[in-house]
């Protein structure tokens, strides 16, 4: 196996991903903190506890509220599938993500890319080598705090990806922001947003098998609780170029939430106890010595419920001569890991957030990831200003 020399050393990434000093655990909550989740929908017409915004939004479309609460949210039709960048909506529906549904919900393989990627278009280096997805240490709080599971409704049924806590400029120290992909919240050119859209940071913390849940407390499932994006922005790029095996899109998917608390008032940022910042100057690719994946592939042999990572130098690779070059690394992890955050240390020797799993093939030797540019900057920034105060 080639040297990953002088690579992140593994003990840095668990530092830099752990929880900071001040962060109270996943148990620490006290009662005062976490309201009804009634309480959490401020703003309610009345329209079943969704707020009056949200509620509006989908009056315009011509969907009853209260419809939509009791199952009208399954109605895939394409006159009824919001697809334009506005039209985002998320309604919290209490209790709809109970343990049991977060369990069997599928990974989206259809986004894994099924072509060989590896010929002479653009920029593109030699194919890596695999590298095996090494599972994270437990608990999960302790060493890689940031990093959760996104699950969301699909035509296809419930799905799953992963996602990471980022730092909010407007917001120092109560991000309520979450990096994923581009196609873990619109199908792209032929579909629109997908619905019911949570985070759930630290997910399965204890990293227990699917049999040890059937009896494990709500906390060892959801240690922080889940967070669902009442507004959710991807690239242009990915709305009306990304596919089912990512496409022209791919080198755009990446995507920003902005949650809130299904259960307490508290940030996301302050609730988990870290965020990382975002690097959308990340260094010419020759000049990076690794790079670091981190999800929760669920497409065999994995299952969803236990998070890897995977550390590799990167390499490049371009879907097109007219498309940005993506990063790519050695990495066994599958579908499910979609959306996983890809964090590199900077000049300043501080870890960041620098990409996130797009595409991979059938065959699960690597990953590629978008490149995060001016474009990504640019829909960072308007997320942020668009809650800052908040």
């Amino acid at each position: 196996m080639r040297s990953i020399r002088p690579l992140l050393a593994a003990t840095g990434l668990v530092a830099a991903l752990a929880l900071s000093a001040t962060a109270c655990g996943p148990s620490e909550d006290e009662a005062a903190d976490k309201p009804a989740a009634a309480e959490s929908a401020s703003g309610s017409d009345g329209s079943g506890g969704i707020p009056a915004d949200l509620a509006e939004t989908l009056k315009k479309h011509g969907v009853d509220p209260e419809k939509w609460k009791n199952g009208e949210w399954k109605n895939w039709d394409k006159d009824k599938w919001l697809r334009e960048a506005k039209d985002f909506v998320n309604p919290v529906i209490d209790g709809l993500w109970k343990p049991e549904r977060m369990k069997s919900a599928k990974d989206p393989a259809k986004t894994m890319a099924a072509g060989d990627f590896s010929g002479d278009q653009g920029v593109t280096d030699p194919e890596p080598a695999p590298v095996k997805a090494r599972p994270e240490e437990l608990p999960y709080h302790d060493h890689a705090a940031p990093v959760g599971k996104v699950f969301f409704d699909s035509p296809e049924g419930s799905m799953v990806c992963s996602g990471t806590v980022v730092k909010d400029p407007k917001n120092p120290g109560r991000s309520n922001l979450v990096w994923t992909a581009g196609h873990c919240v619109h199908a792209g050119a032929k579909g629109g947003w997908y619905r019911n859209i949570v985070f759930v940071p630290a997910y399965n913390d204890k990293g227990k098998s699917a049999a040890a849940l059937e009896n494990a407390r709500p906390e060892e499932i959801a240690p922080y609780g889940a967070f669902w994006a009442d507004w959710a922005t991807s690239s242009g790029e990915w709305i009306t170029r990304g596919g089912p095996t990512g496409g022209e899109g791919a080198p755009y998917d990446y995507a920003v939430l902005h949650v809130k608390p299904e259960n307490g008032t508290k940030s996301l940022e302050e609730t988990v106890g870290n965020a990382l910042p975002v690097n959308f100057d990340a260094p010419e690719i020759s000049q990076i010595s690794g790079m670091g994946a981190w999800g929760y592939p669920a497409a065999a042999p994995f299952d969803g419920l236990i998070m890897h990572k995977c550390v590799d130098r990167p390499g490049r690779l371009s879907i097109s001569p007219s498309t940005p070059t993506m990063y790519r690394i050695g990495c066994t992890m599958t579908g499910g890991s979609s959306g996983g955050g890809w964090f590199s240390e900077g000049a300043d020797g501080k870890l960041a957030l620098v990409s996130n799993t797009s595409i991979g093939p059938v065959t699960s030797g690597w990953l590629a990831g978008p490149h995060l540019g001016q474009g990504a900057q640019e829909i960072f920034t308007m997320m942020s200003d668009k809650f800052a105060g908040q």
